[in-house]
C-alpha cells in the first residue's frame, strides 16, 4: 500500500519537528569549541538546557533540581508531624472519655433502678475502672498496652478502640508492603495467618535467588497477587517498592522528637504483638535494607503550623522519598541517554508537565545526534564522526559568514576561460585545438535542427559543441593558532579556534584542491589534523613560540604547489625559541634572541616564497613593533583586530587573497 498523507491548513496552533540534530549540535559548537570534549559539552547542556529554534525552552536539570529542592522544602513547610503522635493520643484520650461517661450512666442508671445490691456492685466495678482509668501510662505504647487488657463497660468505646488498632497495624504494615491498602483492611484472624504465609513466601523467594535458584515469582504471584493492586512485574519491582514504604515509614520516624519516637517504637511493637509475623517483618526489613543500602535513613525537618494526621505524614514521606530518589538519579547522570531511565510519568506527577516534557527531549538528544550520524560511541565516550567534523565547521562558517555583508562571499573565478578542470555549465561552438570534451546534449541538438528529426541522426564538425571549464587555480595555507594561556584568560581562545574550523570548511567545499595545514604553538609547536581540531584545546604552559611554529608551517608547505601562506592568530610577542641545542628558551618579557630567532624564521619563509598574514588580538605596543618588523621582512599584511571581528578579517581576507591570486593566474 503506497503511504497516504493528510494536510490541513495552518492554524497556529501546529508545532514543528524543529528540534533537530542539526539544532542540537548546533547548541554545541561553542562549548565544544571551549573546551575540546564532547561529553562535557553534552553534560552541560543537559545541565543548562536550551533554547529550540522556536523560542522554547528545554528546561535543564539545574532547574529540574531546584523545583525538587522547593519543592521539598514545601513539603516541609506544610505541617508539623506532632499531629501523628497527637492523633493516636487524642484518639485513645476521647476513647477514656467515653468510657469514663458510660461508667458514670452504669451507675445512675443502678442506683435509679432501687436495687441497692445492683447499684453497690455498680460503684465498687466504676471504682476498679476508674482508678485504671485514672492510672493509664501517659506513653502511647503503655496506654494501648492497658487498654488492651481493660474489661470496657462501652461497648462502643470498646469497638472505637479495636478500629483505631486495626488501622494502626494497617499503618504499621504499609511500611513493608507499598500500596497493600486494599489487602490488609479488615483483616480478620485467618487474614493476619495469610499475611505471615505472604511474609515468609517472601522471605524463601529472597533467599532462593540468593543460592542462585528460580525465586518462582509467577507462582508468588498467582498466590499473593491480592496484595498488590499495583501488580509488580519482577520481584526487582516488588522489593524496591517494597523498600520505598520502608524508608517513608523510617523518614517519619527519624524526623519525630527522640520522645515520640521512641513512644511510636514501642506502640510498632506492641501492635505487632504476634512473634512469627513480628519474625518474619524483621527478616524482611534487613533483606531490604541489605538490597537497597543507597536508602539510608533520611530525616527531614517538617515546621509547618498544620498538625498532621498519619495518612498525611506517609503521603508526605512517601513524596519526600521520591523527590530524593529522583534527585539522586539525576545528579548522577553524565550522560543524555542516562535519562531514557527516568520515569517520565513521575517526573509529570513531582515536576509538572513542563518538566516532563523537557526531560523527554534531553532523553533524545544523543540519540538524535547518534542516528543523524553525527557522534558515535567509541570505547565508552561520544565522539563527533566526520560528518560530525563537517557539521562543526559549517556551523562556524554559517556564524562567520551570517554578519559579512554577500558582496564578500563569491567563488575564485577570472574574467578569462580556459583549460581548467571546473565546469562552467557552459558550451561554445567546437575550435581547432580546444579539450574534445564533447557536450553531448548541445551536439545532438544542433544536428537535429540542421538536418530534421529523423534517425539516424547525422553528425558533422559544425554541430560539435563542448564544455566551457573556468581556468583553476591552488592554493596552500596554513593557519598558525596560539593555543598559549593567555588565549583563554582574554577571552581570545573560542573565536580563533572557530575561524580554523570555518577556514577548513570554506576550503573544503569552495576550494577542495587548496591544501590547509594546522600548526598550533604556545611553548612548543605541534602539528595539528583536522579531525583532533575539535579537541584540541589550550596548553597549560606558558611562551609563545612563533619560531617553532613558523618552523613547522614553512616544511609544511615545502611539499605544497600552488600560491603559499601562512595565516598566523595570535594575542602575544614571541617569548620562547628552539634553540641549537633543541632545548626550548622561554622568557617574558621577550629577549634579543627570542626575536631574532622568530625574524630569521620569518626570512627563510620569504625566501621560500611563503606570506605570513599576522592577525593580532589585544596588540600591545611590543607586540605592534614586533609585527610591523615581521611584516617588513615578509611583505605578508598584518591586522589588529578584536576577537569580534577576527573571523570577519581572516575570511574575507582569505577569499580576496585568493580572487587576487585567481586574476594574477
Amino acid at each position: 500500500m503506497p503511504a497516504r498523507f493528510t494536510y490541513s491548513r495552518w492554524d497556529g496552533t501546529q508545532t514543528g519537528f524543529t528540534l533537530d540534530a542539526e539544532a542540537i549540535l548546533d547548541e554545541l559548537t561553542d562549548d565544544l569549541l571551549y573546551h575540546g570534549d564532547l561529553n562535557s559539552a553534552l553534560r552541560r547542556l543537559m545541565r543548562d538546557g536550551m533554547t529550540d529554534p522556536d523560542g522554547n525552552q528545554i528546561e535543564g536539570l539545574r532547574d529540574m533540581m531546584q523545583r525538587i529542592r522547593d519543592r521539598k522544602k514545601e513539603l516541609e513547610e506544610s505541617g508539623d508531624l506532632g499531629g501523628v503522635y497527637s492523633e493516636i493520643a487524642d484518639a485513645l484520650k476521647d476513647i477514656i472519655d467515653e468510657e469514663r461517661h458510660a461508667v458514670e450512666n452504669s451507675v445512675r442508671d443502678a442506683e435509679a433502678s432501687g436495687d441497692e445490691r445492683r447499684a453497690e456492685t455498680a460503684r465498687d466495678a466504676a471504682m476498679e475502672r476508674n482508678f485504671r482509668l485514672d492510672m493509664m501510662p501517659n506513653d502511647l505504647a503503655g496506654m494501648v498496652r492497658e487498654m488492651q487488657s481493660y474489661n470496657f463497660e462501652s461497648t462502643e468505646a470498646q469497638q472505637r478502640f479495636e478500629q483505631l488498632m486495626d488501622k494502626l497495624r494497617e499503618q504499621m504494615m504499609q511500611q513493608f508492603v507499598d500500596q497493600m491498602s486494599d489487602g490488609v483492611q479488615n483483616m480478620s484472624p485467618e487474614d493476619m495467618a495469610r499475611m505471615k504465609d505472604m511474609m515468609a513466601a517472601l522471605n524463601g523467594m529472597i533467599e532462593a535467588r540468593e543460592q542462585g535458584e528460580d525465586p518462582q515469582f509467577e507462582k508468588f504471584m498467582e498466590q499473593f497477587g491480592d496484595f498488590f493492586p499495583e501488580n509488580p512485574q519482577t520481584l526487582d519491582e516488588l522489593l524496591e517498592n517494597m523498600a520505598q514504604r520502608m524508608q517513608a515509614m523510617q523518614a517519619l520516624m527519624n524526623s519525630l522528637t527522640p520522645e515520640q519516637r521512641s513512644q511510636m517504637q514501642q506502640l510498632s511493637e506492641q501492635l505487632m504483638e504476634d512473634m512469627d509475623l513480628n519474625w518474619q517483618v524483621q527478616q524482611l526489613g534487613e533483606k531490604l535494607q541489605g538490597m537497597f543500602p543507597q536508602q539510608g535513613e533520611p530525616q527531614y525537618n517538617f515546621r509547618g503550623e498544620q498538625s498532621m494526621d498519619m495518612q498525611q505524614a506517609m503521603a508526605a514521606m512517601q513524596e519526600m522519598g521520591e523527590l530524593s530518589e529522583m534527585e539522586g538519579m539525576l545528579r548522577q547522570a553524565t550522560n543524555p541517554a542516562q535519562l531514557a531511565e527516568v520515569d517520565i510519568d513521575k517526573v509529570k506527577e513531582l515536576l509538572g508537565e513542563d518538566a516532563a516534557k523537557s526531560m523527554e527531549r534531553l532523553a533524545e538528544m544523543t540519540k538524535m545526534l547518534e542516528e543523524a550520524g553525527l557522534i558515535n560511541l567509541k570505547e565508552g565516550k561520544m565522539e563527533l564522526t566526520p560528518r560530525g567534523l563537517r557539521a562543526i565547521g559549517n556551523n562556524a562558517l554559517r556564524q562567520l559568514f551570517n554578519k559579512l555583508s554577500k558582496d564578500k562571499f563569491g567563488q575564485h573565478r577570472i574574467s578569462a576561460d580556459g583549460s581548467g578542470h571546473e565546469r562552467t555549465y557552459d558550451s561554445k561552438p567546437y575550435e581547432f585545438g580546444d579539450p574534445f570534451r564533447l557536450d553531448l546534449q548541445r551536439t545532438i541538438r544542433n544536428a537535429i535542427s540542421r538536418g530534421g528529426s529523423g534517425t539516424p541522426v547525422q553528425l558533422t564538425p559544425e554541430d560539435f559543441e563542448i564544455e566551457r571549464t573556468e581556468h583553476s587555480t591552488r592554493s596552500a595555507t596554513v593557519l598558525m593558532i596560539d593555543l598559549s594561556m593567555s588565549m583563554p584568560m582574554r577571552g581570545n581562545f573560542v573565536p580563533a579556534k572557530k575561524v580554523a574550523m570555518a577556514l577548513h570548511s570554506l576550503i573544503s567545499s569552495q576550494f577542495p584542491r587548496d591544501y590547509l595545514g594546522l600548526v598550533g604553538f604556545s611553548e612548543t609547536a605541534h602539528i595539528m589534523t583536522h579531525e583532533q581540531l575539535p579537541e584540541v584545546s589550550w596548553d597549560l604552559a606558558y611562551g609563545t613560540n612563533m619560531q617553532h611554529g613558523l618552523r613547522l608551517a614553512r616544511q609544511l608547505l615545502a611539499r605544497q604547489t600552488g600560491t603559499k601562506q601562512i595565516i598566523m592568530i595570535t594575542d602575544g610577542e614571541p617569548t620562547a625559541h628552539i634553540t641549537q641545542s633543541g632545548d626550548v628558551y622561554f622568557n617574558y618579557p621577550p629577549v634579543r634572541e627570542t626575536i631574532e630567532s622568530t625574524l630569521r624564521e620569518a626570512m627563510r619563509c620569504t625566501k621560500d616564497n611563503i606570506t605570513i598574514n599576522t592577525f593580532v588580538l589585544d596588540a600591545t605596543s611590543s607586540l605592534r613593533h614586533f609585527i610591523e618588523q615581521m611584516t617588513q621582512i615578509n611583505h605578508g599584511r598584518a591586522f589588529f583586530t578584536t576577537p569580534e571581528t577576527l573571523g570577519d578579517y581572516v575570511l574575507v581576507d582569505f577569499l580576496e587573497n585568493r580572487r587576487r591570486t585567481s586574476r594574477a593566474r
